[in-house]
């Protein structure tokens, strides 16, 4: 495996993003959910590696990234994806992998541009919008984070969502990684991601029928937010989909279950080449 690892700051439309790129051959983009950044993927970052050229972007506010200082949607972050690509000279179609929040953006990307995806693998990605009571309480959630900063009642309820049981009683690691990475995030440029992407959330279910690539989507047995049925559900109205669900995991599939999760995104990629 080229174990090379090139790291660049990319000016983008939702501002100056931090990427970092490893590995050789066909690209795939890697996106990552909100509340972590690109280490999230570092389980499962070596095997992927030794198939395809990996660039990893910490989306805004997150990791080293910066922020564009105004409030941004999903089709902002896809078009700073495709920014990035540009700035890589990367021209060929691109096998996109995002985790949650990178999986919204991998939907939006392959519905407004789909000439640049090859697949799409969205892992622990609900596609529809918060209902009321869910807005409600990240509305609150958002504020309170604003005012306390990562007050340990925060840190350990987002690792309740994020995280299965199973992991938070065995992998000590993994809840370390998601409650450092909130009590070291920039506060303000966090503050306007949850806002702008987590609030601001549309609903993706309308785009799936547009979809017009292979496409997996993975959800947890534990994914409060997307259930084994809505994954069926959703993947249903996606004209080349597939479903798989990831048992002892929640929304951080590649965190939880890395080896379950490189064995499906290969397989995936096998299948379609």
């Amino acid at each position: 495996m080229d174990t090379r690892v090139d790291r660049l700051r990319i000016t983008t439309r939702v501002g100056p993003l931090d990427v970092r790129q490893v590995g050789h051959g066909s690209v795939a983009l890697l996106w990552h959910s909100l509340f972590i950044d690109s280490t999230s993927w570092q389980r499962v970052e070596p095997e992927l590696a030794e198939h395809r050229r990996l660039i990893l972007i910490d989306g805004p506010g997150h990791g080293q990234s910066g922020d564009p200082g105004h409030r941004y949607n999903m089709g902002d972050c896809a078009a700073a994806a495709f920014e990035v690509l540009d700035a890589l000279a990367v021209t060929d179609k691109v096998d996109w992998v995002g985790n949650a929040w990178g999986g919204h953006v991998g939907i939006v990307a392959a519905t407004n541009q789909p000439g640049r995806l090859r697949s799409l693998i969205a892992l622990g990605t609900p596609v529809r919008a918060y209902r009321s009571a869910e807005r409600r309480r990240v509305r609150l959630l958002s504020l309170a984070y604003r005012v306390l900063g990562p007050a340990k009642f925060l840190t350990d309820g987002v690792a309740e969502v994020q995280l299965s049981a199973a992991t938070r009683e065995h992998d000590h690691e993994a809840v370390a990684l998601t409650t450092d990475f909130l009590r070291t995030a920039d506060r303000r440029r966090l503050y306007n991601a949850i806002r702008s992407i987590s609030l601001g959330r549309e609903d993706l279910e309308s785009r799936l029928p547009g979809i017009d690539i292979p496409t997996l989507f993975v959800t947890g047995s534990d994914h409060a937010g997307f259930t084994p049925d809505e994954a069926r559900a959703a993947i249903s109205q996606v004209r080349d989909g597939r479903v798989e669900v990831v048992a002892d995991a929640a929304y951080l599939i590649p965190l939880e279950q890395p080896g379950r999760t490189v064995e499906l995104v290969e397989d995936f990629w096998r299948s379609i080449t």
